[in-house]
């Protein structure tokens, strides 16, 4: 199967790795390459208008992330996530959120709360203008955030690695009816909770929040 040009846009003159990287990460994180369509680093370099070179290198940056595979003797594509994969993210995601908010309940500052409700701000603007992929952004940024505040370094960093597949599933949990709505509701509710100071009713609600996320995603795998 060819490669279509994925909205990407020609680079005029040579570029650093890193320009070419953040451009392909974009449109497969847009999701405007499919997991159905198989790519080369030639191609890639042509629809870029670069040389090969920093494609490689980006291409094999987004190998190392995960983001996309090797398909043998023809290309690379972007990577599909399983039923299996999704179990234990969110299984992973729910064990480890759990006691960043239970902690946070006890220790959230009203600056902090004030942080986590200008997100939810920005989330209600993004979905007004039906930008999904500014809000999934928005909605990462809304739970490494509780991470940083929970002073959970370590935490923060297998969240962050968790990221992209995170963002590849968010688009796909984004398409059931009204999804946006009760994921800002949802985040208003963990607010509500932290700033209550009650930590088992923070967790009970970012459990629900993820709950919901994976069943949205359950809801239009088969689609």
């Amino acid at each position: 199967m060819s490669v279509t040009g994925f909205n990407l846009k020609p680079i005029e003159r040579e570029t650093t790795k890193e320009k070419v990287y953040q451009q392909i990460k974009h449109v497969i994180l847009n999701g405007q390459i499919s997991s159905n369509e198989i790519f080369t680093e030639v191609k890639m370099a042509e629809h870029l208008n670069t040389s090969r070179t920093p494609v490689r290198e980006a291409l094999q940056d987004l190998l190392k992330e995960g983001l996309i595979v090797t398909v043998p003797r023809k290309g690379l594509t972007v990577r599909k996530v399983t039923e299996s994969e999704v179990e234990q993210i969110f299984f992973l995601r729910e064990s480890i959120e759990r006691e960043v908010v239970r902690k946070l309940s006890g220790t959230i500052t009203e600056r902090q709360l004030e942080y986590l409700q200008n997100i939810c701000r920005d989330q209600e603007e993004m979905m007004k203008n039906k930008d999904e992929v500014s809000f999934i952004n928005l909605d990462q940024k809304f739970h490494i955030t509780l991470a940083a505040f929970a002073e959970y370094e370590l935490v923060k960093e297998i969240l962050l690695n968790l990221h992209n597949l995170s963002h590849l599933i968010g688009l796909r949990a984004l398409k059931k009816q009204n999804r946006m709505k009760e994921v800002l509701e949802e985040h208003l509710s963990i607010i509500e909770a932290l700033q209550s100071g009650e930590a088992e009713l923070a967790t009970q609600r970012i459990s629900k929040h993820l709950a919901n996320t994976n069943e949205s995603i359950k809801t239009k795998w088969g689609d």
